[in-house]
């Protein structure tokens, strides 16, 4: 068991709980809200933020382009129950994978499909970067465009 990938994954695990209390005060009709006009509902950022865990795992393993429009093209989560749902599963699935690895596959160089390459320990960080990114995101758009405010610590 690789001590930084512990403390990684237990980072991310902070910000999904935050996430799914984020989900208890939403109604189903909130899914629908759009800050702005062209730009991702609450619903589709969510559905986004539900696969990252296991998106960008396929991703770090050296997914091609295809194998991510065919992934994507899968997913349909329109429902608060299914975004949670899919948002702790992806999670243990992402966890599961990364505490298995070596500390030898966990220094294996991955190169994505649009050319950026890293150490698989490396796409982790960046797999937690993501989520935060969007968190924020949701977090910003419901207080500051619905003033839902989920009064839900983001760091520990």
């Amino acid at each position: 068991m690789n001590h930084y990938c512990k403390s990684t994954l237990h980072h991310i695990n902070v910000a999904i709980s935050s996430i799914v209390n984020m989900l208890e005060i939403l109604e189903e009709s909130d899914l629908q809200k759009r800050p702005t006009e062209h730009k991702h509902s609450i619903g589709e950022l969510l559905e986004h933020i539900s696969i990252i865990c296991y998106a960008d795992l396929l991703i770090s393993n050296g997914a091609t382009q295809d194998e991510m429009k065919d992934y994507y093209s899968s997913i349909s989560l329109k429902n608060i129950f299914d975004i949670k749902v899919a948002l702790i599963k992806n999670y243990q699935l992402l966890e599961d994978k990364y505490m298995s690895y070596t500390n030898d596959e966990l220094q294996q160089k991955i190169t994505s499909f649009w050319g950026v390459t890293y150490t698989r320990y490396e796409w982790l960080v960046e797999i937690l970067a993501h989520i935060y990114h969007h968190r924020g995101q949701l977090h910003a758009m419901l207080v500051h465009c619905f003033g839902k405010d989920p009064k839900v610590p983001l760091f520990e």
